[in-house]
């Protein structure tokens, strides 16, 4: 029992520490609403469960064999980013107004996961502190774990957003909560470039 402790306890200070996914999920809360931003949830969660077990699998062996897919990943990783950065920025707040953006999909959510270092760092620290010696079914026990803390982690990022929105109820308060939100992305992706 206290290995599956031990596996929570990881997944949750990955799943739950701040990073591009929460952000984008904290946005889309407030954008859109609970239930709407759901798909990103979903979404990120399915993107960053096989992300783990493609890992577990062999999938950083590969990457050692072609050290440019790493960097096409890197590249990928920021320009995704920044694109999620300026989608933020560009948002005119308007809150239920005819053709408003629509909640990130659930695409976008598991595309946000496979591009982001964080995630892939979370996964083959995870695999390596707890199926180093390539246990398959320990591999699907912390999957199984990952999966549920994960949903819950960045869904309560999308609740706390839709519990702000209130105080975001007018579009100048929710273009500068998008910019401010927005600004992080973009340190994020800045960070990737010179880290």
């Amino acid at each position: 029992m206290s290995l599956m402790l031990s596996m929570a306890a990881f997944a949750l200070a990955a799943s739950i520490s701040p990073g591009p996914v929460n952000i984008v999920a904290l946005s889309a809360g407030a954008r859109h609403g609970f239930r709407a931003s759901l798909r990103h949830v979903s979404g990120a969660t399915l993107g960053f469960t096989l992300l783990l077990v493609l890992i577990g699998l062999g999938l950083h062996q590969l990457l050692r064999h072609w050290p440019a897919m790493t960097q096409v990943l890197h590249w990928a990783g920021v320009v995704f980013l920044l694109y999620m950065a300026w989608k933020l920025a560009s948002d005119n707040g308007e809150l239920g107004a005819g053709g408003a953006t629509s909640a990130p999909s659930v695409l976008a959510g598991a595309t946000l996961q496979w591009l982001n270092p964080k995630a892939w760092l979370a996964c083959v620290a995870g695999i390596g502190a707890y199926v180093g010696e390539g246990d398959s079914s320990r591999l699907w026990q912390f999957s199984a774990i990952y999966l549920v803390i994960c949903f819950l982690s960045i869904a309560s990022w999308a609740w706390a957003g839709s519990a702000i929105s209130h105080s975001l109820s007018n579009a100048q308060r929710m273009r500068r909560f998008n910019r401010c939100l927005a600004l992080l992305l973009l340190a994020s992706a800045l960070y990737l470039l010179v880290g």
